[in-house]
């Protein structure tokens, strides 16, 4: 269980967010909300990306407590992400299969089926914006993660490429039992994700809807 209690952000005296308590178990949720209402920054949160007052606990792992074990548990795909542009495809999927104790087969099979063979080997400058997206895709998946979080996963995404993205997401929750928070501006309805349960960024909080 992901479990956030007594969280706050704030820069200065403005505060950003500010969650007294909010559990997630197994499944997909879809985090929403307007434009600027903090849901990339709850989700960078989580992902131990940005300071922070509170708590934020994997089972027996404290993000500040634990930072290592937590974040080996914790993916993360940005919504718009930047690579250095001088290294290649390759060596960040071999940097994350390493850092996240990733199993050799199971990342050819994440490459195999985004498809992505053809251009790993070049540096990342090289990269459109929807194969950077790929890749990124790519390393949010990489290892045993227990949560995943996909910030506008399917913004500059190939009409495709999303059915194995939805694929893999009913994949991992169902058989391997991941916890996925998503935001999406696309209708997540439309896809077949099973029963997804809805938090609602707002008003300087989150809550479920």
């Amino acid at each position: 269980m992901l479990k956030i209690s007594r969280l706050k952000k704030q820069y200065g005296s403005t505060v950003i967010l500010a969650v007294p308590l909010l559990s997630f178990d197994n499944g997909v949720y879809w985090i929403k909300g307007g434009n600027g209402s903090g849901k990339t920054t709850l989700l960078k949160m989580i992902a131990g990306l940005l300071p922070f007052e509170g708590s934020i606990r994997l089972n027996e792992f404290d993000l500040k407590k634990n930072p290592v074990e937590y974040r080996r548990y914790v993916n993360y795909a940005e919504a718009e992400p930047l690579f250095p542009s001088f290294i290649t495809g390759e060596d960040l999927i071999r940097l994350f299969q390493k850092a996240k104790k990733g199993n050799a087969t199971e990342v050819q099979r994440l490459i195999d089926a985004f498809n992505i063979q053809s251009f790993i080997p070049n540096p990342v400058g090289t990269y459109s914006s929807g194969m950077v997206k790929k890749l990124s895709l790519i390393l949010a998946f990489i290892g045993q993660p227990k949560v995943i979080l996909l910030d506008e996963p399917l913004v500059t995404l190939e009409d495709h490429s999303i059915p194995i993205l939805i694929e893999l997401i009913s994949d991992y929750q169902q058989n391997k039992q991941v916890t996925f928070l998503i935001t999406s501006h696309q209708l997540l309805e439309h896809y077949s994700l099973g029963n997804i349960k809805t938090i609602l960024v707002k008003d300087q909080t989150a809550c479920f809807q």
